[in-house]
Formats: structure tokens, sequence, C-alpha cells
């Protein structure tokens, strides 16, 4: 509401001017009457809530779609030269929009990386452990386990930061466990019999199948116990580093459709720092751990699909940059209820893109696994919406992943707990 009325008022002194320089009020009419014409169709999708929701979740949805993409290759295993290159690009593109002065952020600071190193480290056995489970399993069941990392940070926040969790939080919690049982029982079935398993009789194609499943749910626990470190240790340095400040005075992000709306973003400067930071650590452990010979790259990038592949990973880095934009327009835009609302949501149609585009298996156990798994992102979603209501004791430590049913993606789980440190 802000914004809009800084884009109304500026409007007003644009047209006040117009008159003031014609001299006659009538003679300036014209003009006026074009801007009035115009500008709806400026801030149409701008201030468009179907719009900033749809970007949101396509960019969240092609974040994940390009990651596995690229992982999904028979043979690839340079995860720190993947997770090295989307850094990298995300560093460009945000560098380009400051000299373009699309956003405006404070330059490289010693001290503040100094601060903000060890939470780089975290973030990079983060999205390493990420990349490891995603290469693994399917989308839909990679985005089913994803939700158990709400529960590790829900009793985090209740040991760390006087949270509470409520009965029907609770409900929610049992419902993320059991889709998880249930994608883990479908994903094992449909080895078995899709590669020739039967009764006590397991086929060396079916054990094998099982191996890799059994490697990713490995690392898709790794996965959830770091993001969930990661998240609550960001928030307790925001807290004692008062990041407070830096986050939200000293960036500006200029809306997509109008060159007039500038709001404060809360996401460049730790997406900033810690790209910058992991950007040397993991290319150091791409050249010392992986294997760059000629024939591991080429096996990695075969000929036929080595441009695509290239391409897809740039693609990868820049979406981690428009799930951040999209994530801020769409909270400006509608509010932080309904952000947290269509994260719920997303968790359908990022699943069903597993179906889609990776020919993930469509079982009764697959399908059922997606909807037990979006019923308790919804009730989990509700139950937090509930409990931040007045009346409803909820507390600082409380509204802390308020959001984080809704953030299937890591960026989108830590910008959440970002905003709530800053709200307590």
């Amino acid at each position: 509401m802000a914004d809009e009325k800084k884009r109304d008022d500026g409007l007003a002194i644009e047209m006040g001017e117009d008159r003031s320089t014609n001299g006659h009020a009538f003679d300036a009419q014209p003009k006026p009457i074009l801007q009035t014409n115009s500008a709806p169709a400026l801030g149409s999708v701008t201030n468009n809530p179907a719009i900033s929701i749809a970007a949101y979740c396509g960019s969240s949805i092609l974040m994940t779609v390009t990651n596995k993409y690229v992982l999904s290759g028979t043979n690839f295993n340079l995860n720190f030269m993947l997770l090295a290159v989307q850094s990298i690009v995300c560093i460009i593109a945000i560098q380009s929009c400051k000299q373009a002065s699309l956003i405006t952020f404070r330059d490289f600071h010693i001290d503040e990386a100094r601060k903000w190193f060890p939470i780089s480290l975290l973030l990079i056995g983060m999205i390493y452990t990420s990349t490891k489970a995603l290469q693994f399993l399917s989308i839909p069941v990679y985005t089913i386990f994803k939700n158990l990392t709400i529960i590790l940070i829900a009793y985090g926040e209740v040991l760390w930061f006087g949270g509470s969790v409520t009965s029907m939080q609770l409900l929610s919690f049992g419902l993320m466990v059991l889709s998880s049982v249930i994608a883990a029982w479908a994903d094992i079935q449909h080895a078995l019999q899709s590669h020739g398993g039967s009764g006590d009789v397991v086929s060396g194609e079916a054990a094998a199948k099982i191996s890799t499943l059994n490697a990713g749910y490995v690392w898709m626990m790794m996965n959830c116990f770091c993001s969930a470190t990661y998240l609550l240790c960001m928030r307790k340095r925001i807290k004692l580093t008062n990041f407070k400040d830096f986050d939200s005075k000293t960036t500006q992000l200029i809306s997509p459709a109008s060159p007039m709306s500038i709001h404060t973003d809360t996401r460049v400067p730790a997406m900033y720092y810690n790209n910058l930071l992991s950007i040397p650590i993991l290319l150091l452990a791409s050249l010392f751990i992986e294997n760059w010979s000629s024939a591991n790259l080429n096996l990695n990038f075969p000929p036929e699909n080595r441009n695509w592949i290239l391409i897809t990973m740039v693609i990868s880095g820049l979406s981690s940059v428009f799930i951040s934009y999209t994530s801020a327009w769409c909270v400006r835009i509608t509010s932080s209820t309904t952000y947290s609302m269509v994260g719920a949501l997303n968790k359908l149609p990022l699943a069903i893109s597993g179906l889609v585009f990776f020919d993930a298996p469509v079982t009764v156990g697959s399908v059922g696994a997606i909807a037990v798994g979006f019923i308790s992102g919804l009730v989990y979603t509700v139950a937090k919406i509930w409990q931040g209501k007045p009346g409803q004791g909820a507390s600082g430590g409380g509204k802390g992943g308020a959001g984080q049913s809704g953030s299937l993606l890591p960026v989108s789980a830590s910008v959440q707990s970002m905003r709530d440190s800053l709200k307590s």
C-alpha cells in the first residue's frame, strides 16, 4: 500500500508540474489524460497478484526442473562444479542489475563477509546434499521428503527461540511423515515390479535400483538436517549481528513492470554474500575432490547434449535470482499469509512437474503420497496462520518459520526465516 501511494504521489507531482509549465490548466489536460491511460497498463502487471503468484511458482519449478535435468545424467558427478557455476551466474546477474541501476545495495565489506562466512559454509552443506538427493530421487519424492525439514525447524525453534507447537501442527507433522513413508514404499514397490523382482527373489537390476533409492533417502535425511541447521543458525546470526539495518535499509529493488515502483527487498544482501563467499570453496572442492579428467568431462557432458547441459546450468543459476525477486514481489503485492498459502499450494505443481518432465512413476502409492504431502502442507500453513492471530498465544519465537510450509526450495525457506527473525 505504501508503494502504491508513492506511485500515485509521483503521478500527481508530474501532473502538477505539467500544468504549471504550460501556465493554462485547460491546455495541460491532454497530457495527464494520456498518462492516466498508460499508468493502469503499466501497473496492471506490477500490481497483479495472479501474475506475481504465477511468477513465484514458475521460478521455483524452473529451478527444480533445471537442476534435475543436469543431475539426471547417467554419469554426472560434478556436483560442486554445478553449484560453483550457479553461484557465479547469480553474482554476475546481481552485479549486472546493480550496474544497470535496477537494484542498489551496499558494496562488499570484509567485516560483514567474516560474520557471514560460517553461514555460507552451512549453505554449501545444504545445497550440496540437496543436489545429491535430487540426483537419486524423483522430484515428487524429493518434494515430499523436503517437508520433513519443517518438523526439524519447528522443534529447533522450540529449543532455540522459545517457540511452540500446536496440536494442529502435530497433525500436519504426522501427515508429513505418513506421506514420506508412502512415497518410499511406492518407490521401492515400483523398483521391484519394473525390474523383475517378485516375492523373496530380487533381480540384480531391482537390487541396484533399491540401492540407488536408499542412497537418495540417506542424502535426503542429511539435507533435511543441513537445511534446518542452516536456517536456524542464520536466524541466530541475524539476531546477534543486527543484520536488520544492513538488510532492510540498503537494498532497493525496482518493480518488474514499473520504473517508478521501487521497494525495499530483504533478500539481495544475504544472497549476494552467500553466493560470493561460496564460490572459492565450491571451486576448490571441485578441483581437489572431483575428477576433472577429459574422460570424466566427456561422461558428464556428452557431445550430443553438452550445449543443452551448459545452458541449463546457467538457467538454474538465474532461477535462484528469479525466486528471490518473485517471492519479494509476491509478498509485496499480496500478503505474508497469501505467500505462505501459495507456497503450500505450490507443492502440487512442483511434484507434478516431475511426473510430466522426467517420467517419474505414476502409481497409486506415488499419487497418494503427493496428495497426503499436499494436504499436510495446507494443514501446517493454516495452523501457523491461526497461531499468529491475536489471542492465539503466538510469540516471537512461535512466528519463526511461519512460512516454512510453503518453502520447498532452500532459497525460499531461508527468505522466510530471515523475514520472521526480523519481525521478532
